[in-house]
């Protein structure tokens, strides 16, 4: 590359970009057992780069009907009444509010952990350009009041956000963040002694919680070029009393079952159910793989509550926007799992005998073919993967690579 196209890429990444591992973190990087032959690997093979056609997927990306579905056709609501909620104590000291998409706030055993926390309106290193927000937030990050642990699963736009990290980086708050990303956070000013960066099966103690990165199927980057220099991980969050499961961005793997042999069960699984898609299917899960990785984690028995993160907030796949809530309803009742349906800011006591459970996504979403009904919702969480899949025959290529790569699979 010539010294002067290398100093314009330069000039474009800019803080939101983050920074890469140096110095004594990069050496801990390279002494980690899940790093190989230059990068961190996955703990089962995972293609990280989409397969299948470039053109093919942007035909069903880009096309009209399918356009429409992947939007909510109303307002989505929003809880109106958060701060007012959260004014009071759990009453059984565990209390969960999804904020959308894969922010949840945890408030366990006296103690405030903020997973993933994006309060941007766009999942993007530009805020012109980029998956923008489908609700507003539902609570200020300044209203939100003290946070103990900001837990961070992996380094992408849409868990990793460059300006509500630097809001939080003015509080008291400790990052619990994947081996390697903590470079991100000391540029954008968080001390160092303020992070607890761990690599898989490592755990710290934090206002009497301990937290443990556990392994997820994904990938990392912020950049055009990813070295997979930053760790992505799933995590368990162990209060007194109580315990809950954050799965971060993952692929369905064996390990869920060695997780939950090791720190469950669970009285809370947060679980991606969204964005997945047959042209990345390692590394995201479908609703009906969330919850069979809930009960994984359960020790095969369908105990605990399986909250579904990752969807809602961002336009981010194929699928139809209502899909990822509708294939969850649907596979839950056939595992006899139990669900939390809150919408974003409702706080729910996992204990509680009123979990929120009303499917509150169809009155602002188009219905499918075949309307609401419990035979329905399968094929309504499946009506855009299908669609891919025979694109994908059709096309009979893959190992997209380099500028094919959709925006999608890099945010997500």
């Amino acid at each position: 590359m010539s010294r002067s196209l290398s100093s314009g890429l330069r000039s474009l990444r800019t803080a939101a970009f983050g920074a890469d591992p140096a110095g004594e973190r990069l050496a801990r990087i390279h002494r980690s057992p899940n790093f190989a032959d230059g990068s961190f690997q996955n703990p089962e093979g995972a293609r990280t780069r989409p397969t299948g056609s470039s053109l093919e997927f942007a035909k069903i990306y880009f096309r009209k009907e399918e356009r429409a579905r992947r939007a909510p056709a109303g307002t989505v609501p929003v809880h109106s009444t958060t701060l007012a909620d959260l004014a009071a104590p759990p009453a059984d000291g565990l209390r969960i509010t999804w904020m959308g998409h894969s922010s949840v706030l945890a408030e366990i055993d006296g103690q405030r952990v903020l997973f993933d926390p994006v309060w941007g309106e766009r999942c993007s290193p530009f805020s012109w350009v980029g998956p923008k927000r489908l609700h507003p937030v539902p609570v200020p990050l300044a209203a939100l009041g003290p946070v103990d642990v900001v837990v961070i699963s992996h380094d992408h736009y849409d868990h990793l956000d460059m300006p509500t990290i630097q809001a939080l980086a003015g509080t008291d708050t400790v990052f619990a963040v994947p081996l390697g990303v903590g470079a991100h956070l000391e540029r954008w000013g968080v001390p160092a002694d303020r992070l607890r960066e761990l690599d898989w099966n490592e755990s710290a103690k934090v206002a009497g919680l301990t937290l443990t990165a556990t392994p997820a199927r994904h990938f990392c980057g912020r950049g055009l070029r990813n070295f997979q220099h930053t760790l992505w991980a799933s995590w368990v969050v162990t209060g007194s009393e109580h315990r809950v499961y954050h799965s971060g961005d993952t692929g369905y793997f064996a390990g869920f079952r060695d997780i939950g042999a090791e720190h469950g069960p669970f009285d809370v699984t947060m679980i991606q159910i969204g964005a997945y898609s047959e042209f990345w299917p390692d590394i995201h899960m479908t609703p009906e793989e969330g919850v069979r990785a809930h009960l994984d984690l359960q020790g095969g028995r369908p105990e605990g509550v399986l909250l579904p993160i990752h969807w809602g907030t961002f336009n981010l796949a194929p699928h139809p926007w209502s899909a990822p809530g509708e294939g969850t309803v649907s596979a839950a009742e056939s595992a006899g799992a139990k669900i939390a349906l809150p919408v974003p800011g409702e706080p729910f006591e996992p204990a509680s005998d009123s979990v929120p459970a009303e499917p509150w996504w169809r009155g602002v979403a188009i219905e499918p073919e075949g309307g609401w009904t419990p035979s329905g919702t399968v094929a309504a969480a499946t009506e855009g993967v299908e669609a891919a899949a025979r694109a994908l025959g059709a096309a009979g290529s893959e190992g997209t690579e380099g500028t094919g790569e959709p925006e999608t699979a890099r945010v997500g």
